[in-house]
């Protein structure tokens, strides 16, 4: 059987539905501010703090610049903390945040690409269980997925 954590705190799943510690990578995906139907893939890399950004068919984001994150990059770190608590997302980057700070803050990585697809193929799987019938045996794979909670 499959551990489930709780999420540290609520999130906005309409902002940034998905969020995942994997592969070396925080990463996930971000609704995009202005167009209801582009969501943007964001990732940092662990111990490099390689950033990437870009929309769901590829196209890079044009706030994310050499050395400063995009407002989807520091909308997924926010969304990380709420689900994984600050210690954790920041012992996973590697990264020294002192109390009462954000992570963002202390990264200093540079635009490194990563690829979006496979990130975006596990958020659309992850959708799919939606369509699932109500029950109330928990679903391993839907930890992210703070079900009844909303803020």
């Amino acid at each position: 059987m499959v551990r489930v954590l709780p999420a540290v705190a609520p999130r906005k799943l309409n902002k940034v539905p998905f969020v995942e510690l994997a592969d070396g990578r925080l990463q996930g995906v971000v609704s995009s501010g202005s167009d209801i139907s582009r969501v943007y893939v964001a990732s940092v890399a662990a111990g490099t703090h390689g950033l990437s950004c870009s929309t769901n068919n590829n196209r890079p984001c044009g706030g994310l610049n050499q050395g400063y994150a995009c407002k989807h990059l520091d909308a997924l770190i926010e969304e990380a903390v709420l689900q994984y608590g600050q210690d954790r997302v920041a012992r996973f980057l590697r990264v020294e945040v002192p109390e009462g700070e954000r992570v963002s803050r202390y990264l200093n990585g540079t635009r490194d690409p990563a690829p979006a697809a496979a990130v975006f193929a596990r958020f659309l799987r992850h959708l799919a269980y939606l369509e699932l019938p109500g029950g109330v045996a928990p679903v391993p794979e839907l930890h992210w997925f703070p079900a009844g909670v909303g803020r």
